[in-house]
């Protein structure tokens, strides 16, 4: 495990590295980085992107994805996977936001884990990116690897206990960003396959680094 100080130089030097933590996922409203989100499951944003600004240009609103017919949603969201069970929770979730919500994103997690197709990982991203709660904490799988490989968590692959570990560690308004950063260092240096320790900035506060030296 990592000290205090050994948490807080991670963070610091993910800051220098990646100054810009924004999510991936190209969007204008709260609902549709939610839908966003749900597409992009086993699904790279690239591709959730090429799809989006079609089946945004269909339904404008979210009146319109409640309204929707799900076979068409299906036409626009097919390349992005699994795409049948993708269409029918997005108009479900707009379905329940306008009946249960008001028409609004609600923006605390029970209730955003009723909505089809959400869970803590899309919950801790709404939260922390449209609403700004500290201690959001989204644990996708590049946050998995590398949490584990830098030794914030101890051979744990559960996203709940990870989750847990990470909201104990980080400063509260720093742990969406964070997460954001680690997104971009699983893609650029920490990958799944290949990680270049030798290019990593976070080589020093590493705990497979150091058991590799």
């Amino acid at each position: 495990m990592r000290t205090k100080q050994q948490v807080l130089e991670i963070v610091r030097l993910l800051e220098e590295a990646y100054p810009l933590a924004d999510c991936t996922l190209d969007y204008k409203k709260d609902y549709e980085l939610l839908f966003s989100v749900r597409l992009a499951a086993q699904c790279t944003d690239a591709r959730v992107n090429e799809i989006t600004p079609a089946l945004f240009e269909r339904f404008p609103t979210l009146e319109s994805f409640a309204e929707a017919d799900v076979e068409e949603v299906e036409r626009y969201v097919h390349s992005c996977g699994f795409y049948r069970a993708k269409a029918r929770d997005i108009v479900g979730a707009a379905q329940m936001i306008m009946r249960d919500f008001g028409g609004k994103v609600p923006g605390n997690m029970d209730d955003l884990l009723k909505l089809p197709g959400v869970g803590r990982k899309t919950a801790n991203l709404i939260l922390g990116d449209i609403f700004n709660v500290p201690g959001s904490t989204v644990v996708d799988t590049h946050c998995i690897r590398i949490s584990n490989r830098l030794g914030l968590v101890d051979n744990l692959k559960e996203p709940a206990k990870i989750e847990q570990e990470l909201r104990r560690q980080l400063p509260p308004e720093k742990s969406s960003d964070f997460c954001h950063r680690i997104v971009l260092h699983g893609r650029a240096v920490c990958t799944a396959r290949k990680p270049a320790c030798e290019d990593c900035t976070l080589r020093r506060v590493c705990q497979f680094a150091e058991q590799k030296d």
